[in-house]
């Protein structure tokens, strides 16, 4: 069996997600469903699958400390590549597959996007091993996700004939998004849900790229042939990048190949678009309320409620979503979810910076005193946060810190002889006291 090279793409927002995803703090690096980002499942699901020979990730400049952090924080290997610009899809995945062809001609490239949840990673390896096998015979394999209920938000798959021995069928129509009605008959017909997800050989890719967007092709030899790595870090020439047109994968070869092969999976997938797919994702209770930060319910039901900042109290609602972050405010009925980016684009007509960023103050460091020999901060931390301290005296007001190997909880006071790097446990607030 031929090696198998993941890669994962890291762009994008989630504007849905406002105000947890903004530009400053992507959807795909916030620990929204359970202790890891949906990036780090991503990168445990494919570590262990068989044959696998080298992690690649791809994402802009703004995210490589992300990746980087989260990562070393799994323990785990990966070689970044650097997009320039926003290129859509097609030109990013195109330099991969140049990248993992000019190191294994015969290599076959796993291609995933970072912010998807998988509830059983048991059966995506399965599925994934089904995949690169008829990748080695040439075609390209996307997932084709067996439908749960007539999802209108997603693009469908409709099967051909089965292929090799079974396992994979050709994909005889790539469809659009459909109404309720359409989505139902989907539903009777067959149909799966287009996860976006694929398996390639990545020469069988760049020679589709080759027939169908000659400048991509063209453009990602180009990129790969001027790539220097350090550490592992590699960024795309900017130049070279730019000539590739800008276009996504699915318009560029996948309407368009007749290579096209589909694998169906019984695993339970979300690409977790909006709130309303959190809370599905989420655990839940009795109540069917799922919630994270300090909160508490009273009489509600069917609630997903969020906060990463001040104390949320909910009493006697249901089939709501409330996301508190230190700077702003979600409400919003959970069937309105979609409606989110309509409400960010607002934002973005005003001008207003919080659509794309988060405040700084809130959740930054406040000076509470300054005297000539001691500086004494208040700092807040969002669960999951990475926290960079100085050689101080930290006590912890609530939440909890994971510092140097150790757990603090609320009421510690913790002595740094030097900067060190710790991990929000819940919303930490933390009262730092530093020489000056």
């Amino acid at each position: 069996m031929a090696s198998i090279y993941p890669v994962i793409l890291c762009g994008g927002s989630g504007t849905r997600l406002w105000p947890a995803s903004r530009s400053d703090q992507p959807k795909q690096f916030l620990k929204l469903v359970g202790d890891r980002s949906s990036f780090q499942e991503t990168v445990l699901r494919v570590k262990d699958i068989p044959g696998v020979a080298e992690i690649v990730v791809v994402t802009g400049e703004a995210m490589i400390g992300f990746v980087a952090d989260q990562t070393a924080e799994l323990g785990v290997a990966a070689t970044i590549l650097v997009e320039p610009e926003a290129r859509d899809s097609a030109p990013a995945v195109a330099a991969a597959a140049a990248y993992v062809e000019s190191r294994d001609p015969d290599g076959v490239v796993l291609m995933l996007a970072a912010d998807h949840h998988i509830a059983q990673p048991e059966i995506f390896g399965e599925a994934a091993v089904t995949a690169s096998r008829a990748a080695e015979s040439g075609y390209i394999v996307t997932f084709g996700v067996q439908p749960t209920v007539p999802a209108t938000g997603f693009g469908y798959i409709r099967p051909g004939a089965p292929l090799l021995d079974g396992s994979v069928s050709e994909v005889a129509a790539f469809v659009e998004k459909p109404d309720q009605a359409t989505a139902e008959r989907y539903l009777l017909e067959g149909y799966l849900w287009n996860s976006g997800n694929f398996a390639f050989k990545a020469a069988t890719l760049m020679g589709e790229f080759a027939a169908f967007e000659p400048t991509v092709a063209d453009a990602a030899k180009a990129v790969v042939a001027a790539l220097s790595l350090e550490n592992g870090l590699g960024r795309l020439d900017r130049e070279a990048f730019g000539q590739a047109k800008k276009i996504s994968l699915d318009y560029a070869v996948m309407e368009r190949t007749t290579k096209a092969a589909v694998v169906p999976a019984a695993f339970a997938w979300s690409d977790l678009g909006a709130w309303d797919a959190i809370w599905e994702a989420s655990t839940r209770d009795s109540d069917g309320n799922a919630q994270d930060g300090d909160v508490d319910l009273h009489g509600a039901s069917g609630v997903l409620v969020r906060t990463t900042g001040p104390y949320v109290g909910v009493i006697g609602v249901s089939d709501i979503v409330v996301v508190a972050e230190p700077d702003a405010v979600l409400v919003c009925h959970r069937k309105d979810s979609q409606a989110v980016k309509i409400l960010v684009d607002g934002l973005k007509a005003k001008g207003r910076s919080i659509a794309s960023r988060k405040s700084a103050s809130p959740s930054g460091a406040e000076t509470l005193v300054s005297t000539d020999g001691f500086d004494v901060e208040l700092r807040r931390a969002p669960a999951g946060e990475i926290v960079v301290l100085p050689a101080s005296t930290v006590q912890l007001l609530e939440g909890g810190l994971e510092l140097d190997g150790g757990v603090y909880a609320a009421g510690a006071v913790i002595p740094l002889a030097g900067e060190a790097r710790g991990r929000a446990i819940g919303a930490a607030t933390l009262l730092v006291t530093k020489p000056r």
